[in-house]
């Protein structure tokens, strides 16, 4: 084919795709996500239901999400006054379903899940007449849910989209210990297995999956990778951060010749920070200061750590507000992630907490093994082995002998990338929701 005739077909798919696009936004749905842990900017994670949900009320579409009374992960819980109470946030319909509370993952995590998959199939014909849904979305982090949402979507004779954050029940037998023959792990096998064969589209957060998925009956033909996303409004500077204590803080260090390697989020054993502050204790006769900010049930033990060590280049800072976090992130010199070693890592990561480093537009040091390199692909920093302080020296001293412009260079590489290829409102226009979506090419695994 020569040259010619090659653009010419460039130019005929360019049009089929406007006028898909434009067709699609020209049809309004009814949208029925179920989230067990589905939060908002006023509860708390998890956020990606409600910033997916805003962005199709924006496009037209009529938005339910379905979710839990109680969510570890959320900050605050909705108020609720019965097995259903229902209020609209943004213009997204929220039905609550009222479950027990619990701590830890023990027998009342197990009771909290069952009560709000009995509740859905209790409520589910109730649900289907007043919201006549056109797509029924099973997006929980277990499975079991995809039971309701396929007799919701047979009996709405609609689509039925899985949305796979975590594979479940791989995630508690490797991280939890579990027998393949426990009654909870077969049961939620039996549920993954028939999500896989039933739903007309799997959508996974995991980029590296769909071998794993096919292995237990997928079609891969119906496999489509939808990355989470971040806000690209949250990289504006809104100047109400002109006298946040952290940003004063940090420039001060700064102002006093320090470089600044920062890392914000969950201080738990998964992280991995002992690493973090025995770098710390390899580089305390340098010029370097070892930010962590954030909660967790490890933040004490790496305070105590950090005295037992008398490192005085390690300050602990406690959570910011997410109108804050990025304006904070923009006065390190490096932003630091990581992880454990972990197997189930192979099938690919998408963390929040990545996208927003890279939105604040600064070089990132990545210690993770998995099966995909954001940070290696976008070039916005270095990727080293995860829990080992030597690599981890070796990064920061990388980047100490480079000058300021290099580093900026670098952090613009993943500014450019994440806002071309996470921003919600992209994301939420290629997420498969009709019979004829377009499959998101350019972010399939």
């Amino acid at each position: 084919m020569n040259l010619d005739s090659e653009n010419a077909v460039s130019a005929r798919n360019l049009k089929m795709l406007r006028s898909q696009l434009q067709a699609r936004a020209n049809y309004t749905m009814n949208i029925l996500l179920i989230n067990h842990y589905a939060g908002s900017p006023r509860h708390g994670m998890e956020y990606r239901p409600f910033y997916m949900s805003r962005e199709w009320v924006r496009l037209g579409h009529h938005v339910t999400i379905i979710a839990s009374s109680f969510s570890h992960v959320r900050t605050h819980q909705p108020s609720v006054n019965s097995w259903k109470t229902e209020e609209v946030l943004e213009g997204i319909n929220y039905i609550w379903l009222k479950a027990p509370q619990y701590t830890g993952n023990g027998a009342r995590r197990i009771l909290n899940m069952l009560v709000f998959v009995l509740q859905l199939l209790r409520l589910r014909g109730r649900i289907r007449r007043r919201e006549k849904p056109d797509v029924v979305i099973a997006s929980s982090t277990y499975p079991l849910d995809i039971f309701p949402a396929f007799l919701l979507a047979r009996g709405s004779k609609c689509r039925l989209v899985f949305e796979v954050h975590d594979l479940w029940p791989l995630s508690p037998m490797k991280l939890g210990g579990f027998s393949k023959w426990h009654p909870f792990i077969m049961a939620m096998q039996f549920a993954e297995d028939f999500a896989y064969r039933r739903a007309d589209t799997v959508v996974s957060m995991l980029p590296c999956a769909r071998p794993y998925m096919k292995s237990r009956g997928l079609d891969e033909q119906n496999f489509v990778y939808v990355p989470n996303g971040v806000l690209i409004c949250d990289e504006e500077p809104t100047g109400v951060d002109s006298e946040n204590p952290y940003v004063l803080a940090l420039r001060k260090l700064r102002e006093e010749g320090r470089f600044l390697i920062l890392y914000a989020g969950a201080h738990g054993v998964a992280n991995a920070l002992d690493s973090f502050l025995d770098a710390a204790q390899l580089l305390s006769d340098c010029p370097v200061t070892f930010v962590l900010i954030g909660q967790g049930p490890e933040k004490e033990n790496l305070q105590r750590k950090c005295a037992s060590l008398n490192l005085s280049n390690v300050a602990f800072l406690s959570s910011i507000t997410r109108a804050s976090i990025i304006e904070v992130l923009r006065e390190a010199d490096v932003l630091y992630i990581s992880l454990q070693r972990n197997p189930l890592f192979r099938f690919g990561i998408s963390p929040n907490k990545l996208f927003d480093y890279m939105l604040a537009g600064r070089p990132i040091i990545q210690a993770i093994d998995a099966g995909n390199d954001i940070v290696g692909e976008s070039g916005c920093g270095l990727t080293i082995a995860p829990e080992d302080p030597q690599a981890l020296v070796c990064a920061i001293q990388h980047f100490m002998a480079m000058g300021e412009m290099e580093r900026q260079s670098l952090g613009e590489n993943g500014r450019s990338y994440v806002r071309s290829r996470h921003d919600y409102r992209k994301l939420a226009e290629l997420f498969p929701l009709a019979a004829n979506s377009i499959r998101p090419l350019a972010f399939r695994g």
